[in-house]
């Protein structure tokens, strides 16, 4: 297949969540047919990856065990792979991504950046497969009260620094790394929307960016009723839409959503106006 990491144009990389509980789509495709059908149906719409997930990474979410966890995805990736759909696995466990792919994974999608298994760098470089390495400070349960930073942008590049070398010293090459900045994991709404205002001092670290904002919380606290309810995930699409674009017109490499479709629709009306850029806004007031 296509090396995705040198991909000329922005990479859609469809969610596909093998789980009873997470955040947005937790329990409708957890029966076999079910998620190979939505897997097929994502590609079609025109997704570069199908995601799998076993686990649901929400916040507030327990832990399940390892083989649990395999038992959810693999004969998912088997099916999907059978079916000529490129596949990631998402995992943060070193035992479940060999086994992904092994049964034809062709990229890890890592919440914990390697920092939950340290075993991760060696099986991801060893199969010399893309790693998508998020930032990340600790596991659901704890996400919420790790929520602290100085200056969010700042401190998210230099954790995401660390994470790379790391990769790096462990000997994963250069040209296999993504980064992420992980929009939610340990992030207030503010801090999501100051990191995606931002994501040009995270794309100066040189690696390609991936950006998963769709249907999360902070969509639905900003789209809130008038008594502060917030939107539904169901219906945050636009938002998601609408973040994504600006992502990736910003420079991100990449966008993991739920809704492929309008999402490819929007990318395809970006294109076609000459793909334009995002621009600082001290940049712009030079130019008056």
């Amino acid at each position: 297949m296509t090396d995705l990491v040198r991909a000329p144009g922005p990479v859609v990389m469809g969610v596909l969540n093998v789980t009873p509980d997470s955040f947005s789509d937790g329990g409708r495709y957890a029966d076999l047919d079910a998620a190979v059908g939505h897997g097929v149906r994502l590609r079609d719409a025109g997704a570069h990856l199908v995601d799998v997930g076993g686990e649901s990474t929400r916040p507030g979410a327990e832990r399940i065990d390892a083989a649990t966890e395999a038992d959810r995805v693999l004969p998912v990736i088997r099916a999907l792979t059978a079916a000529g759909v490129p596949v990631s696995i998402d995992t943060s466990r070193a035992r479940v991504a060999e086994a992904a792919l092994g049964a034809g994974a062709v990229v890890v999608n890592d919440v914990s950046g390697g920092l939950a298994d340290p075993d991760m760098a060696r099986v991801v470089r060893d199969a010399g497969c893309p790693w998508v390495l998020m930032h990340w400070r600790g596991h659901s349960r704890q996400m919420r009260e790790l929520a602290s930073y100085g200056d969010v942008v700042a401190d998210v590049r230099a954790e995401l620094s660390q994470r790379i070398d790391s990769a790096l010293a462990a000997g994963v090459a250069a040209d296999r790394i993504v980064i992420d900045p992980g929009l939610g994991f340990a992030k207030t709404a503010a801090h999501n929307w100051e990191l995606s205002a931002r994501l040009p001092e995270l794309l100066d670290l040189g690696y390609p960016l991936l950006f998963g904002a769709s249907r999360k919380s902070y969509l639905g606290g900003l789209l809130a009723d008038a008594d502060g309810t917030p939107r539904p995930t169901a219906q945050r699409e636009a938002a998601t839409v609408a973040t994504s674009v600006l992502a990736v017109a910003a420079g991100a490499w990449g966008v993991r959503v739920h809704d492929v479709r309008a999402t490819t629709d929007a990318l395809a009306v970006w294109a076609a106006t000459g793909s334009p850029r995002l621009t600082a806004g001290t940049e712009r007031e030079g130019r008056r």
